[in-house]
């Protein structure tokens, strides 16, 4: 990205006070991956078959059933917007939808004060650092007490991201909600969204989803170059007793262009215990190492904060935003045999649709709980990124700052 075309979004997250920040994390550093050697990575034995998207659609329902729940007047301190979309089924079918900067408060029909055909908010509706919605049938239906997770410290706070049912122990017959969040601490330029803190595990009783407990599993306070920080839990994938947790750094932020991606494996059942996590050494999973980059030469090439992992007939397909200045439209896909890589790509890129104006999509997300019969859901968040006036445009056009939706099906590399 250019110097001066990120200087406009910080002064916009300035200005907003909002999810922008996010927007910052997630779309800037998206670029180009490169593999690793292939003897960085024993898990890798070349054997599965590359994937790429084959054909995508946008997904109306899921993108207007937000927009239902958002808009609905009958309550003041419910959802009205955020980002940060990810998604978890929990075992009696629901699905819980954890979101991190957000809206609550009030939405009203059109027109709005300036005559417009949106449906807005009042500039003064509260502004939350994270939420969560319960979803049931394929419809949303209350909002969790928000924040759900609270601020941590004067100055620094949480962000949600994935999630993932699993036993309260190995061998448990007990289940419980793990949630990965980010903490970060109110910086100055160029940490303006945050300087990377640490990142902890929360753990929510089923069925009733009471928060019992936050672990810090990685702190970052030691690392003395907020670029070289790493967060953890942008997405996971769970596979053979283990949970891949995917990170990165936010190394575009100061000196560097792009941000690297790192992962880490953890025994099913022992998410919020920081001893079983094992990080990429670059060679091996080691406890208690420095993680080391799977993606991202922190020049040129790299992926963005956040970005979106699934395994799909046993190949692992990453979804990021694409390089350059497609990077606020574009979304690209990779593949990998491993979490390791070598990791393969940029393969078939697509642009789903936006609203009109100066918009951008970012994080996208895939969600399988949705997903099935050779259907993939991914979600993308829409921010505004006009210099001036953000956060009175996300007021008088309350359908911006909400998750929109798409449907893919993959298939072989040609």
């Amino acid at each position: 990205m250019p110097d001066d075309a990120e200087a406009t979004r910080a002064r916009a997250r300035q200005r907003t006070g909002t999810g922008i920040g996010m927007l910052l994390v997630l779309v800037l550093g998206a670029a180009l991956l490169i593999a690793l050697p292939e003897d960085e990575s024993p898990d890798d034995d070349g054997t599965c078959p590359a994937r790429t998207v084959r054909s995508w659609q946008a997904d109306d329902g899921l993108t207007a059933e937000f927009a239902r729940y958002g808009d609905d007047a009958s309550r003041a301190d419910d959802w009205t917007g955020g980002d940060g979309t990810h998604s978890v089924r929990l075992p009696d079918g629901r699905v819980l939808w954890l979101f991190s900067d957000t809206y609550l408060g009030r939405v009203y029909g059109p027109p709005n004060p300036a005559g417009e055909s949106h449906a807005w908010r009042d500039t003064t509706a509260p502004l939350v650092r994270n939420s969560a919605v319960l979803m049931r049938d394929g419809r949303l239906e209350t909002t969790l007490p928000a924040p759900l997770f609270a601020d941590p410290a004067p100055n620094r706070w949480r962000w949600p991201v994935a999630a993932r049912v699993e036993p309260r122990s190995p061998g448990s017959s007990e289940q419980v909600v793990r949630v990965l969040l980010w903490v970060r601490t109110a910086g100055q330029a160029p940490w303006i969204y945050g300087v990377p803190t640490a990142t902890e595990v929360a753990t929510l009783t089923l069925p009733g989803l009471r928060l019992e407990s936050i672990v810090e599993v990685l702190g970052q306070q030691s690392v003395p170059d907020p670029s070289r920080r790493v967060l953890f839990g942008t997405t996971l994938v769970g596979e053979d007793g283990w949970t891949y947790v995917f990170g990165g750094d936010d190394g575009r932020a100061a000196s560097r262009p792009a941000s690297h991606a790192y992962a880490a494996r953890v025994p099913e059942g022992r998410l919020a215990d920081p001893a079983a996590w094992q990080y990429w050494s670059g060679s091996a999973w080691v406890p208690g190492a420095r993680p080391r980059p799977v993606l991202g030469d922190g020049r040129s090439r790299g992926v963005g904060s956040a970005f979106s992992v699934v395994r799909d007939d046993g190949t692992y397909v990453l979804f990021t935003m694409a390089t350059g200045t497609k990077g606020l439209t574009t979304v690209a896909s990779y593949w990998a045999c491993s979490p390791a890589g070598p990791w393969h790509g940029p393969a078939k890129e697509f642009s789903p649709s936006l609203p009109q104006g100066q918009v951008a999509a970012y994080n996208p997300q895939a969600h399988p709980v949705l997903s099935g019969d050779g259907r993939l859901v991914l979600s993308y968040d829409v921010n505004w990124l006009e210099t001036t006036g953000a956060a009175a445009q996300l007021s008088r056009n309350v359908s911006l700052y909400r998750p929109r939706f798409v449907t893919l099906r993959l298939a072989p590399e040609p």
